[in-house]
């Protein structure tokens, strides 16, 4: 497996560093199967905030993988997929279906109000779940080990990311 840098973004006005059990769960389960962790933070739910951290990082050729948790609600302060999506050169559709079938298994028609998104922005993949560290660990164990595991097949977007970064 080739390693990839992911950097963890997570959207919240309510947790804190030594709260932020997703972020900790995502930076768990990526640095377990061998990628390396590029940077990690913890921002309020403002569009703003969250598209200035994302277009850093996308802009820094060493990130390979963005993975953003929370703000993929339905309250008024829920705004990463509204942060993100501009951000898209490529957008990741089936990602979210994915997410929502697998998610329909574990909470039912509650899955429905979730908008987790993904897309491809300047070469760097990016990947917005929601804040519980459940969803966290569905999107993980269930997606993105797999895609990005560059031996995964008969295909993953690790392999798209090492191909971007040969040019």
């Amino acid at each position: 497996m080739s390693p990839l840098t992911i950097a963890v973004l997570t959207i919240s006005d309510s947790r804190t560093p030594d709260d932020d059990t997703s972020g900790d769960l995502l930076v768990e389960r990526l640095t377990g199967n061998g990628h390396l962790l590029a940077s990690r933070a913890l921002i309020p739910d403002n569009v703003y905030q969250i598209r200035a951290t994302v277009s850093n990082w996308i802009a820094d050729d060493t990130t390979d993988v963005v993975l953003t948790t929370g703000g993929t609600g339905f309250t008024g302060r829920d705004s990463t997929p509204e942060a993100l999506l501009p951000l898209f050169d490529k957008t990741i559709e089936g990602f979210g279906e994915l997410f929502r079938q697998i998610s329909y298994e574990e909470i039912g028609s509650s899955t429905i109000q979730s908008r987790a998104v993904a897309g491809l922005s300047n070469a760097t993949l990016i990947f917005a779940v929601p804040g519980s560290t459940n969803a966290c660990a569905t999107a993980w164990d269930h997606i993105l080990e797999d895609q990005l595991d560059s031996t995964f097949k008969p295909c993953n977007f690790a392999e798209l990311i090492s191909r971007f970064n040969e040019r």
